[in-house]
């Protein structure tokens, strides 16, 4: 019997053995052969405070403080002077997603789990990334952060980066966390007959992640001149716009939990950005790619003078068109195509996509005619529909105050404007891409390269007693479900619960998060006092009113004095 346990360990030891030495065999993403390394030598100049260059190539920060870089050559020396200019900043990006990270999920042994999953998962990524884009982010690699070596190499961590977003949706069935909303105008509807495009990207992964947001200037070696709003190592594109009157920006759908790695979304928006004239040319670069998950992305084109949606998921791919001169891309389907769809369907009922549709909807039907500082009034616009009040960061707004950036497009006029923070409530500042790409290589000190003229002001609801209400709201609720979490949650100090109350009095998450306090706490009437309050107001999706019922059906089944 000895001798058989013995040999059934041993076995079971080759097997575990073998099986590791798969796994590390199969996870391990080689760099990209470079041929010509002499990018490497290049060495970054402080020319002034926050003004670096690397013979053309620069980094500057404007004066709203939005951080600007001009970049130019061949894939790989792109990617390494785009790493040596941004690598401070590369590394306050990582730290501050990480952070983030270890906050949604404070367990060290479910990180650790996730690590090895996402390393499992991704073993193939790099085997639908174009080899100009490995280069690329190869060469960015080379200047990242030693901190978080124990994570996964450079370049791996790099390559896995750019499919973050797709990997959400592979970790939980949870694809909707946050909600973009664009739209687009033209001929009759615009100011000026030429076509107008406005999106908030409402990704929110931090405050400090959208602290030093990135307008990327991009003249490569092949393909077309391009702008796009990023942050520091991130050269797959979210909102973006090239010299030939191209825009594209991404709005995330809903889907399947996907099974195995494919192109990621963002650098799918980045090669039409670099190879697309038109929308038949952006249509024929997303065919090609095979992506992870389900997409919304919105073309809009000078040359055919119109706006159109390429909906996407990993099987099948549809373009939307509207007979009319106006056109809103929400987070759901629009199509014929996919009115089967369950997803879809599911989708349009349980997020707040199709509510944040109807409101843009109302919206521009106030303008016979819009113009850029109307489409900024509307991407800064916090009320649901009929202008009510639903509380601040609600989902179910425009402006949720959560948003990465805002951005406009006028694709005829090469004119784009981006949002300074906080939000989209800072400044719009407006950039001439023709000018930009004449002036770019020749910039030796650090000048405004803004159309002064142009920019739009920050929103005056800076200056309001809303907004110091909804820093206090963020402070408190911060702390409040620190509380919760706890095993035993400490009192809340006199004062606090009427103060968190008056911070936003409209908002269903702050009557929600009482609800929870209170239930942890065992006082179940207020509790429950708390969680009917929250389902009295706007609630933002369908999951989260049916999690709130349940909460409260729980406690009101329970018998009196128990917790």
């Amino acid at each position: 019997m000895l001798k058989k346990l013995k040999r059934a360990a041993l076995i079971l030891g080759v097997l575990i053995l073998a099986f590791l030495l798969y796994f590390a065999c199969a996870v391990i993403t080689f760099p990209p052969k470079i041929q010509d390394r002499s990018a490497e030598l290049l060495v970054r100049n402080e020319v002034s405070k926050d003004f670096y260059t690397i013979g053309h190539n620069w980094l500057k920060k404007n004066s709203t403080g939005t951080w600007e870089l001009y970049v130019e050559g061949d894939d790989f020396e792109r990617g390494v002077v785009y790493g040596k200019l941004t690598k401070e900043l590369a590394e306050k990006q990582e730290v501050a997603f990480i952070n983030q990270i270890q906050q949604l999920v404070p367990s060290r042994s479910y990180l650790n789990f996730l690590k090895y999953f996402v390393a499992f998962f991704n073993r193939n990524l790099d085997e639908y990334v174009t080899d100009e884009y490995k280069r690329e982010i190869y060469g960015i690699s080379l200047s990242a952060s030693d901190k978080f070596d124990d994570i996964g190499p450079k370049y791996m961590r790099m390559l896995n980066y750019h499919a973050a977003h797709d990997i959400g949706h592979a970790l939980q069935d949870k694809n909707m966390t946050v909600g973009c909303t664009a739209f687009s105008a033209w001929k009759e509807k615009s100011a000026d007959g030429k076509l107008i495009l406005g999106r908030n990207f409402d990704f929110y992964s931090g405050d400090e992640f959208a602290e030093n947001k990135l307008v990327c200037f991009f003249n490569p070696a092949k393909g077309y001149k391009f702008a796009f709003v990023s942050w520091a190592g991130f050269v797959g594109c979210v909102s973006g716009m090239n010299e030939m009157g191209v825009s594209v920006t991404l709005n995330a759908a809903k889907s399947d939990i996907p099974t195995s790695a494919a192109t990621p979304i963002s650098l799918v928006g980045r090669e039409i950005l670099q190879y697309a004239k038109n929308i038949e040319e952006a249509v024929t670069i997303s065919n090609k790619r095979k992506t992870f998950v389900s997409e919304s992305i919105f073309v809009g084109s000078a040359s055919d003078d119109c706006a159109v949606i390429i909906e996407k998921t990993p099987t099948r791919s549809n373009l939307y068109r509207v007979r009319g001169d106006e056109m809103v891309c929400p987070n759901h389907y629009q199509s014929t195509f996919f009115d089967a769809d369950y997803d879809n369907q599911k989708n349009r009922v349980e997020s707040s996509s199709l509510y944040r549709k109807l409101r843009s909807e109302q919206l521009l039907a106030r303008y016979d005619k819009i113009d850029y500082t109307d489409v900024a009034k509307i991407l800064r616009d916090q009320h649901g529909i009929n202008d009510k009040d639903i509380g601040l960061g609600n989902e179910k707004s425009l402006n949720q105050l959560i948003a990465h950036h805002g951005v406009i497009f006028k694709p005829a006029d090469r004119l784009m404007w981006v949002s300074a923070n906080p939000f989209q409530l800072g400044e719009f500042v407006c950039y001439d891409l023709n000018k930009i790409f004449k002036q770019a290589p020749l910039l030796k000190i650090n000048l405004d390269l803004s159309e002064q003229a142009l920019n739009i002001p920050a929103d005056d609801f800076l200056k309001t007693k809303a907004w110091q209400d909804f820093n206090n709201f963020k402070m408190l609720k911060h702390y409040i479900q620190g509380c919760t979490k706890l095993k035993t949650p400490p009192d809340l100090h006199q004062g606090f619960e009427e103060k968190f109350i008056a911070s936003n009095p409209e908002s269903y998450f702050m009557y929600w998060i009482l609800g929870d306090y209170y239930r942890k706490k065992g006082f179940k009437p207020l509790a429950i006092a708390y969680y009917t309050k929250a389902l009295a107001k706007e609630v933002a999706t369908g999951k989260e009113a049916a999690k709130i019922a349940r909460n409260l059906a729980e406690l009101v089944k329970q018998p009196e004095g128990s917790n």
